[in-house]
């Protein structure tokens, strides 16, 4: 089984579907947070975005060649996060 890092959780997916996991919670935590607009909410979101991207750094470390598009299509939705993520702080 997978260990997650930075919880110490172990986990029964692969390192894949635990990335795609991380961004769907980061784009959900993002969503809530830019509706309500709550200064904690918006920080709990950039933490769930960071933990995102750091599950997607580290899937790009162990990549095969078939993963090439989930993988553009997992930093396509990162980086909608995080733009909307910076226009609610504005």
């Amino acid at each position: 089984m997978d260990q997650i890092n930075h919880t110490g959780l172990i986990s029964g997916f692969n390192e894949l579907k635990q990335l795609e996991m991380s961004v769907k919670a980061a784009q959900k935590m993002v969503g809530s947070a830019t509706m309500s607009l709550d200064p904690e909410a918006l920080q709990d979101a950039e933490k769930a975005l960071d933990d995102a991207r750091e599950q997607y750094n580290s899937s790009l470390q162990s990549q095969t060649g078939v993963d090439q598009q989930f993988l553009s299509t997992q930093q396509e939705l990162l980086s909608q996060c995080e733009h909307q993520l910076n226009e609610a702080k504005q």
